[in-house]
């Protein structure tokens, strides 16, 4: 199955969790799944449970660096479509920080800061997003999804990281929509408190518009990432977008 995003309205510099924080050729298609508005992809991308996909796998290349790209983007082409986030604003979140573009706004209503919650009599609805900011014109947005793991893929443990949903290859069912063309797709290990935590980083492009993707797991939950924008518009900021979604670090 896989998630959405939600668009225009939705690899890790290596975050630098230091400072509480931190285009690719075209590699081939995916089943077609069709989409007719830029909002479903995001949240087909990061939230809904989405359609089996059978894609023709290229190899993708699995990094395991260390958190400082400065050391290792010389022999990592992969890096050098990444920014230096430190100076931007970090918002901490339940869980997880991520660091915000420069100019970009917060876009969540205030009822979405109720515990994430929104009441029907005395039921509670989980919130579709647990962070949201958009460009000036609104056409760029990032977003943070957070959702049970057990919601993504059935498992009997509880998932402590992103491998418990299977590599980097398997996850894509469930993060990437069908339909979309996937320029790149990276597993990134970053040591945290001691041992190391997987990343899984895809970028793909479906419905007009591009998407750079970060998920992880802690404790049973899913922390996904994504950066969204007109395809139009990746070229110009798509290296700032991407930073911002490999910028998760989840704590």
């Amino acid at each position: 199955m896989a998630v959405t995003l939600r668009l225009p309205l939705l690899s890790p510099p290596f975050y630098d969790q230091t400072a509480n924080l931190r285009r690719q050729p075209h590699l081939h298609k995916l089943p077609q799944l069709s989409c007719s508005r830029r909002d479903a992809i995001i949240l087909t991308s990061l939230v809904l449970p989405a359609i089996s996909l059978a894609p023709p796998w290229s190899a993708a290349a699995t990094d395991s660096p260390e958190k400082e790209k400065a050391n290792v983007s010389s022999r990592n082409p992969f890096l050098n479509g990444i920014a230096n986030t430190k100076s931007w604003s970090q918002y901490i979140g339940d869980g997880f920080s991520i660091r915000v573009p420069p100019l970009f706004d917060d876009i969540m209503e205030p009822e979405d800061y109720n515990g994430g919650l929104t009441y029907y009599g005395d039921k509670a609805k989980p919130k579709p997003f647990a962070a949201r900011f958009a460009s000036p014109d609104r056409s760029e947005i990032l977003s943070v999804v957070i959702k049970p793991s057990n919601l993504l893929k059935i498992t009997f443990l509880e998932a402590a990281d992103i491998t418990d949903l299977g590599s980097l290859k398997e996850a894509a069912k469930i993060f990437v929509p069908g339909g979309a063309s996937l320029y790149s797709a990276r597993a990134i290990k970053v040591k945290a408190e001691e041992k190391l935590k997987t990343y899984y980083f895809y970028e793909f492009g479906v419905d007009k518009q591009h998407v750079a993707l970060v998920a992880a797991i802690n404790s049973g939950k899913a922390y996904i990432a994504g950066a969204t924008a007109p395809e139009m518009n990746w070229e110009n900021d798509g290296v700032t977008l991407r930073s911002s979604a490999i910028s998760l670090s989840v704590v």
